[in-house]
């Protein structure tokens, strides 16, 4: 993700190549406790596991068998997978099921290997960076919070591939690994839900008391406010509120966990996460000509620049590897990682600084980037409820430290971040793709997306029913190979309103003008949860939006729409001009650049916006550009140009268009 050196100057860094490793070594963790397992006879559940109330009734049993409230059984489930049984799939770090019992090597050696490529931030050419390989471990050398299902088999004498498969013998098993817990603090089973929370904390898996604490005090958190939901297999569960509840936190003293490291106060994270500091190395390496600086550069922002951006990525990789990369100085970096199994978020360079994350330098220059835990194309692959939680927190608590407006304006992907130059685009990278929920993201943040305007608005806000919308995707093992039936935040673009139609085009993506394929990586006739788009007609259930150029139609029914109507901004060009120039970054112009600062190449991009068309709007930008190509940040300047810029949605990634060329006005 670098984006330091100006493109006529030197080389540059590639993002991430995606290795495809699937969910194996991660940081070691401490073993859960062990107990007595209780008596294996278990209490019947009636109905099949998909029969209505089938998987509250589970709950119910197992709670009462093991001795555990039922509240805290809930609680804890919900954390880890919103009640969810994936069909029987692992997590992104081999949990499975509503407890996400984990068995990190059956996960890691059935999962398919694939890799999305990586593309180079600056399109010049730069030279490859080299990949960790993530190779399958014995069973012996997994932490022991990768494979408790072995422990939930030995305390309930159920067969792990029961425990893996069958739902409700999957929440017996996380109910016996809670009591154990509780047994080994020396606590009595049973009886009042505030004494729990030393149980809860170990079963996080964490290691250290920060991450142990945080986990248990959102399980904590989720029983006091309850919930409810229909589940991925139909199953309605209920969570009744306990407003009044006030657990012990003092209980994780007992626990033996490790403390914060003494650097653990560099950290830029609000105070509801747990965080921890793992710097990103910036120091020289090489020799003669070969001497090169990595990982990232050095700044002053928002002093400097403003922070516009926060990019969303998912790693293509384990949590062991991912610290293996950002800690190597010959390779890209980013400001957070974070882990699948609990949230847990590491920080590796300062906000000030500038990571080399999103394969285009003016975004890389102004964002702030997080890595999650995650695999684009493996959807059954899921994130926990844990994640996505802490993301959110980190997300919210960075937009408000640099007012950075919480919408998809902003709160970009890394497939909807433009390639800065016409070679750079084919390139550029997917993630995190079309089954992250940014839905469910958004209520997290606080920041819902919802209509905002009346039916007759000439804006919709992308909004399709996550769990209902399954879009056929392909290539997620093969290519041409139908992707597992998943949910999805993405809704397909045609070029006529019917299903048969053919795709809309992307000339950047495809210059000999081809049409779009269902890929999961193909990003040319996709539209995402959250983004905004003119219209441009509609006929029957279909709507058309002006994207990348054209018209581009996709089924909208009134019975059941994908997207809400919605106001603000948009952009048309000028009386009079015929097309608008399209570019990837918001360069100054040339008269800008001082002496012993060389002008930037500042291309169009093969789009157009033609007359009588219509984007929205996202942002308004002066030209810049940040000059640093030296290790030692001294000489390293921001040169600002008199040229403004609209940000637009122009297809599924944003992009720019010269104030001067276009026409600024309301939608309602």
């Amino acid at each position: 993700m670098r984006g330091s050196a100006p493109d006529s100057a030197r080389t540059e860094r590639r993002r991430m190549p995606r290795a495809a490793g699937a969910m194996a070594t991660a940081a070691l963790l401490f073993p859960l406790i062990s107990a007595a397992p209780p008596a294996t006879s278990t209490l019947a559940v009636s109905g099949s596991p998909g029969a209505p109330g089938s998987l509250q009734r589970a709950f119910a049993a197992a709670a009462e068998q093991y001795r555990v409230p039922q509240s805290v059984l809930l609680g804890v489930s919900y954390l880890q997978s919103r009640w969810d049984t994936h069909g029987g799939a692992p997590s992104v770090s081999g949990g499975y099921g509503p407890m996400h019992l984990t068995d990190a090597y059956t996960a890691l050696a059935e999962a398919p290997h694939h890799s999305h490529g990586a593309e180079d931030p600056r399109g010049d050419g730069s030279r490859p960076i080299r990949a960790l390989p993530e190779d399958v471990p014995e069973p012996s050398e997994l932490p022991a919070r990768l494979h408790t299902v072995d422990r939930a088999a030995s305390l309930t004498g159920i067969a792990p591939s029961e425990l893996r498969e069958d739902p409700a013998a999957n929440i017996r098993g996380g109910a016996a690994l809670l009591a154990s817990a509780q047994k080994k603090l020396g606590l009595p089973l049973g009886g009042d839900p505030a004494r729990w929370y030393g149980a809860v904390a170990r079963y996080s898996g964490a290691d250290d008391r920060a991450t142990a604490s945080r986990y248990a005090t959102d399980v904590f958190d989720v029983i006091r406010g309850g919930e409810s939901r229909t589940t991925d297999s139909g199953q309605r569960i209920v969570l009744p509120a306990s407003p009044g509840l006030a657990p012990d936190t003092a209980q994780t003293r007992g626990l033996d966990l490790r403390s914060a490291g003494a650097d653990a106060g560099k950290a830029d994270c609000p105070r509801t996460v747990s965080c921890e500091w793992i710097p990103a190395p910036y120091e020289e390496f090489g020799e003669g000509d070969e001497r090169d600086y990595g990982n990232h550069d050095k700044a002053d922002r928002p002093r400097s620049q403003k922070i516009d951006y926060i990019i969303i990525h998912d790693t293509e990789a384990t949590w062991e590897t991912t610290l293996k990369l950002v800690q190597d100085p010959t390779y890209v970096s980013w400001q957070y990682s974070l882990r699948s199994s609990d949230g847990h978020i590491a920080q590796h360079v300062a906000n000030k600084d500038v990571a080399w994350h999103a394969g285009n330098w003016f975004v890389n220059s102004k964002s702030i980037g997080l890595e999650h835990e995650g695999f684009l194309t493996r959807p059954d692959a899921w994130y926990t409820e844990a994640m996505y939680r802490t993301s959110a927190r980190l997300v919210r608590y960075l937009a408000g430290k640099y007012r950075i407006p919480l919408d998809r304006q902003h709160i970009l992907g890394h497939d909807n971040v433009p390639g800065p130059t016409r070679m750079t685009i084919p390139a550029m990278h997917t993630d995190p793709g079309p089954y992250w929920d940014w839905a469910h993201y958004f209520q997290l943040i606080d920041a819902p997306v919802r209509a905002t305007a009346g039916a007759r608005s000439g804006l919709v806000t992308i909004l399709p029913e996550y769990e209902e919308n399954k879009p056929v995707y392909t290539g997620c093992t093969k290519a041409g190979e139908t992707c597992p039936a998943h949910g999805s935040g993405a809704v397909r673009l045609h070029t006529e309103p019917r299903k048969d139609a053919p795709l809309v085009k992307d000339a950047g993506l495809r210059p000999d003008g081809s049409a779009s394929t269902t890929g999961v990586n193909d990003t040319g006739a996709r539209a995402s949860t959250g983004q905004q788009y003119a219209v441009a007609g509609s006929k029957g259930d279909w709507t058309a939006i002006w994207y990348l150029g054209q018209k581009a139609w996709f089924h909208n029914p009134r019975t059941q729409p994908v997207a809400v109507p919605s106001r603000g901004w948009v952009v048309t060009p000028k009386a009079g001009t015929k097309e608008v120039p399209v570019y990837g970054r918001a360069y100054p112009e040339k008269e800008a650049y001082p002496e012993g600062i060389p002008v930037q190449p500042h291309d169009p991009l093969p789009y157009k916006v033609l007359a009588g068309q219509t984007y929205a709007m996202g942002l308004k930008t002066r030209g810049e550009y940040y000059w640093a190509v030296t290790f030692d940040p001294s000489g390293h300047k921001v040169v600002r140009g008199k040229q403004q810029y609209y940000q637009i949605q122009l297809g599924h990634r944003v992009a720019f268009v010269k104030a001067e060329d276009v026409t600024l006005r309301y939608s309602s």
